[in-house]
């Protein structure tokens, strides 16, 4: 079957420990003395990782694993490797089918329907996709896989770290599909570039790096790229921020005010930044420029760039200041930065304040006013020598919004302030918070309780707004008490 995907033919439990036992029922109440109050919280002894399968379930993935390893052999040896790039999934799947039942039948292994079509799916995932991790990529739940060597996957789910119980051969394994993924994209890792970053091929974020750097085996980092972008109504809708938050940004936006989204990593800041994107009209045009293209923009009329790498001889790098440069001799209305985070701060804040109004970019920072020493920061590490009341009046002029979004100790991901920058106060950058998350307490099981409000201080572009037709009511400001 299928034969002409084939080589030619080659010659020569522990047992249960006994319950405490109680008092005696004879104790008078006299004698029972009462347990001192627990104030301090300790933390659970600390236990090894390990999946949640039934021991039963897990028997069964280590049979199958070891009968995939074999098939995998005898595939490696039958299939024609050239060949196969050009068939249909449909004749490569039944290919492997085909040649998997010959080797079973061979070793007298017998298995169900259901562990055949397993086994067939992931020996389709060695040929045609990523291996172990395909399952894990194909799974819209997860958020994150995060690889320690080839026996500990971890993913992330709903905000929250688990250990799966998907796992590689050995490091070799997982070697073979770190190559595969970065020579997708024309990168390189090895010895001596032992660190990479890429993009899978739905645009999820890749990051790895491997022995010797990585001491225990290669280390391999997924943020899976959501297929459903998230807007405006379905970040209100989860509880990211409210719904005057989002009419104010959307006036914001609208009026071409420069906005960075602050926040830590795995924050949310390019959901958001995705989120406000969508707010722009259909009839500017918008540059955006990242490392790896993860921005989701809806707009007719957007330019996408993305940083280069140099090559084995250290020639060819592109880097985010020289695409700021091109970028402005190409008549943008708007350029977006997927991330500040180096000597391109000053060309960017260069383009905000010479009519590239409502530019916007991503930053690390915990608040607002950090954001603004972490740009005078970058500003130093360019290497230009400017008084420290330049930068500022440079930035104060340049920056208009700080929308902070935090990644909370429960996992959910909240846009805890919007700050705006209102001037210079002699050497110091004056700005007043206009929304805020206020936090008022944790459930009992640990889920974070709060509510977004004002803090009853007028924007200070209120006027801004009313003339591009932006008439917002001003009890959005207005704090709000906790119900």
């Amino acid at each position: 079957m299928f034969s002409r995907y084939k080589k030619a033919a080659q010659t020569g439990a522990k047992p249960a420990t006994k319950a405490a036992e109680g008092p005696p029922a004879e104790a008078s109440a006299s004698t029972v003395q009462e347990a001192p109050r627990q104030i301090l919280r300790r933390p659970p002894q600390a236990q090894p990782a390990k999946p949640a399968p039934q021991d039963k379930e897990r028997k069964r993935k280590e049979r199958l694993a070891e009968i995939k390893l074999e098939l995998h052999r005898s595939l490696l040896d039958n299939l024609n490797l050239s060949a196969i790039e050009t068939a249909s999934e449909a004749d490569l799947r039944a290919e492997i089918g085909s040649i998997a039942n010959e080797v079973l039948e061979e070793k007298g292994i017998v298995l169900n329907r259901e562990d055949r079509g397993q086994l067939t799916q992931e020996l389709y995932d060695e040929v045609r996709g990523l291996g172990p991790l395909q399952t894990l990529l194909n799974d819209d739940t997860v958020s994150d896989i995060l690889v320690n060597g080839p026996q500990q996957i971890f993913i992330e789910r709903d905000g929250k770290l688990e250990l799966s119980d998907v796992t590689f051969k050995d490091e070799k394994h997982l070697l073979r599909i770190i190559d595969k993924i970065v020579s997708a994209v024309g990168r390189r890792v090895d010895e001596s570039n032992p660190y990479v970053d890429a993009r899978l091929a739905d645009g999820s974020r890749f990051n790895a790096m491997v022995p010797p750097v990585a001491v225990d085996g290669s280390l391999v980092s997924i943020r899976k790229f959501k297929k459903d972008k998230l807007g405006i109504d379905d970040l209100v809708r989860f509880g990211a921020f409210s719904e005057e938050m989002a009419a104010y940004l959307q006036a914001a936006v609208a009026c071409r005010l420069n906005v960075i989204v602050s926040g830590g990593t795995g924050s949310g800041k390019t959901t958001t930044l995705n989120a406000l994107s969508s707010f722009i009209d259909h009839s500017e045009r918008i540059l955006t420029i990242e490392d790896t293209a993860e921005l989701q923009l809806q707009q007719v009329h957007v330019g996408r760039m993305e940083t280069r790498p140099p090559n084995v001889e250290g020639k060819g790098e592109v880097t985010a200041r020289d695409c700021i440069k091109n970028a402005l001799r190409m008549r943008p209305d708007r350029i977006i930065v997927g991330e500040t985070r180096g000597e391109e701060v000053i060309d960017m804040l260069q383009a905000m304040n010479t009519g590239h109004d409502g530019s916007m970019t991503t930053i690390h920072a915990n608040n607002a006013r950090d954001a603004i020493s972490r740009l005078e920061n970058m500003v130093a590490m360019a290497g230009i020598e400017m008084p420290i009341k330049a930068v500022r009046s440079q930035i104060a002029s340049a920056v208009n919004l700080i929308v902070q979004a935090s990644r909370l100790q429960d996992g959910s991901r909240r846009m805890t302030s919007i700050t705006e920058i209102t001037g210079m106060e002699g050497d110091v950058i004056s700005m007043q918070e206009i929304f805020r998350f206020q936090r008022t307490g944790m459930t009992p099981e640990n889920k974070i309780v709060g509510h977004f409000t004002g803090n009853g201080v007028r924007s200070n572009y209120t006027e801004r707004f009313r003339l591009w037709g932006y008439d917002l009511p001003p009890d959005i400001y207005e704090q709000v008490s906790p119900e």
